[in-house]
């Protein structure tokens, strides 16, 4: 699957008019396959302003959100138990995310490049906009 898994910095970036809705505008005209995760979704209703729900609603209505599922939450884990052993602590939420996108061999775009030095995951450097 050619397909581009949207992270929370992305999605809030599109939700508040930020260049990263001129490049989503773009891809979707190109027919790219664009998808987040559950756990996205749950990171953008935690911070959403109130100003931003029905943005936020038609955002998730047009891109296809993909769930967590036993594989990706076994990959994640081996994920942050390694990483643990050399030092470096993983964010729960970021481990899931990358686990979901490995899974179905997607890339990631995200402004947190930083946030997944997972070797199996192919991640798109978009930085945010202030």
């Amino acid at each position: 699957m050619c397909a581009l898994v949207l992270d929370t910095t992305v999605l809030i970036d599109a939700l508040r008019g930020r260049p990263a809705a001129t490049r989503l505008r773009e891809l979707v005209t190109r027919r790219e396959v664009l998808l987040t995760t559950a756990v996205n979704v749950e990171e953008i209703i935690r911070g959403l302003r109130p100003s931003e729900k029905s943005v936020a609603d038609a955002l998730f209505t047009a891109i296809r959100v993909l769930p967590v599922r036993e594989p990706d939450a076994r990959r994640a884990g081996a994920w942050r138990r390694q990483h643990a052993a050399r030092g470096i602590t993983l964010h729960q939420a970021d481990c899931l995310i990358g686990a979901v996108t490995a899974g179905i061999g997607a890339r990631l775009a995200t402004g947190n490049a930083k946030d997944f030095p997972m070797p199996e995951l192919t991640v798109e450097e978009w930085a945010p906009s202030t």
